[in-house]
């Protein structure tokens, strides 16, 4: 099944990442982003490869996972509907810290990364509104993280 134009903005319009995004930028995001549907236990992306793509998760759950020797895949953290997976396309050298795998059957709006890279080159305010989008994911994850560190390790009694 091949999906519009319009099918994509509409995605791209309702989305958490870019719901209040200016018209304009989600319709330079449209011609660089395609729907996919992505079948549960499907490897989104593994550490180490080129980060090519942006993910706005829109239905299903993906699971971010970590090599751990001796152990092997261990699940760091689960992106859910309406949130995104990656940044690592964002900075350079532009290759994927962790593994992405559907955790169920999920669907995705994927965005080129080289194009976001050079429209946010391009134009100012677009790679603007981008980079606060980003920043914000980044830190929501970053408190996740610590709030799972916390949990592991306790807390201190000094």
């Amino acid at each position: 099944m091949t999906t519009t134009t319009h099918e994509v903005r509409d995605l791209l319009r309702s989305h958490c990442f870019t719901r209040d995004m200016a018209h304009e930028h989600v319709d330079r995001l449209v011609e660089h982003a395609e729907i996919a549907q992505v079948p549960a236990g499907t490897i989104l992306f593994r550490e180490g490869e080129p980060a090519q793509d942006l993910y706005l998760l829109v239905e299903g759950r993906v699971s971010i996972e970590m090599h751990v020797p001796g152990r092997g895949a261990q699940v760091v953290d689960t992106v859910e509907a309406c949130e995104t997976v990656g940044w690592s396309w964002l900075v350079s050298p532009y290759r994927w810290f962790f593994d992405a795998r559907a955790a169920t059957d999920s669907r995705v709006v994927r965005v080129d990364a080289a194009a976001l890279r050079a429209l946010a080159e391009d134009d100012p305010a677009f790679g603007y509104a981008l980079m606060r989008r980003v920043a914000a994911v980044m830190l929501e994850r970053m408190q996740a993280a610590r709030l799972r560190l916390a949990d592991v390790y306790g807390t201190s009694q000094s």
